[in-house]
């Protein structure tokens, strides 16, 4: 991978700390957050890290539903729970539809057992493209929530986003995301930022839509550290400009498409080290 594929994985590993694997994971098997007496703490990176003080998603809220229930990844720091209710509002008032609402993170955070890499330290959430307007209307049943996919707003065996398949809602819905100033970056399909960078009238808030592999039946919000919390660690900066130039063009280019043939963009990486905070989290 060139350049622009690379910056992601530059990730920080504390040394002398104890290893999580999925083999020996007990952060899945922990079913309460971590109390605390004070503010919420998001712990090590996104890709390694912990949550103390975790809020869990009601189920139901104004313009959205939270899915999936049965993994029981619904829990987040205060400010990716106040940030979801936000953006849930605002589609409401806009008439935009329902958020449906996939992952968050485990109740102490920490490695997941399957699907995530981060979502970790209590500021990732995935939101599908779908916006249902049925769901407007009622409170989706639980097996409604378990068998309901997310589809993907790609032609089929193409990169290009499908217009049948893509609601101009989506892309008001990424803007208001992408302009709330907690919001770190998003991740969406390389297929879906090129039709940003097609059709949208303003280019600004561009610059937080990062291309990603996968995210074409869904995209992910990552919020910044919290303000004060001197024990989360973000990401480097995100690039000067608004991303629609080379470095979009490489995700469509013949090394990428190589990679992506090969497993070799989604192969697992290695389980990263956790702060020795983690432990006492996970002990608690």
């Amino acid at each position: 991978m060139n350049k622009y594929g690379l910056f992601f994985l530059a990730l920080s590993v504390f040394s002398g700390c104890a290893i999580s694997r999925p083999a020996d994971n007990a952060w899945s098997r922990v079913t309460a957050p971590a109390m605390t007496d004070g503010a919420a703490q998001s712990i090590g990176t996104y890709n390694a890290g912990c949550l103390r003080g975790a809020m869990a998603l009601p189920r139901d809220g104004i313009g959205y539903q939270t899915m999936r229930l049965s993994r029981g990844r619904v829990y987040g720091h205060p400010d990716l729970i106040h940030f979801i209710e936000k953006l849930g509002q605002t589609s409401a008032a806009e008439h935009w539809g329902v958020l449906l609402i996939g992952d968050l993170g485990q109740p102490r955070g920490g490695p997941t057992l399957t699907g995530h890499r981060s979502h970790q330290t209590g500021l990732d959430v995935d939101i599908w493209y779908l916006l249902s307007q049925e769901a407007a209307a009622r409170s989706l049943s639980l097996d409604e929530r378990e068998t309901w996919g997310a589809p993907s707003v790609l032609a089929v065996k193409s990169d290009a986003v499908d217009a049948s398949r893509w609601s101009p809602a989506s892309e008001k819905i990424l803007e208001a995301a992408a302009r709330m100033p907690e919001v770190e970056r998003i991740f969406v399909n390389a297929g879906v930022k090129r039709q940003l960078c097609a059709s949208s009238a303003t280019r600004d808030w561009l610059r937080k839509i990062r291309p990603w592999w996968g995210h074409d039946d869904h995209f992910h919000v990552r919020l910044k550290c919290p303000a004060g919390d001197s024990q989360c660690q973000g990401q480097e900066p995100i690039p000067a400009g608004d991303g629609c130039d080379a470095s979009l063009d490489w995700w469509f280019s013949a090394e990428a498409r190589e990679q992506l043939a090969s497993g070799k963009a989604r192969k697992p990486a290695a389980a990263l080290a956790l702060p020795e905070q983690c432990q006492a989290v996970l002990k608690e």
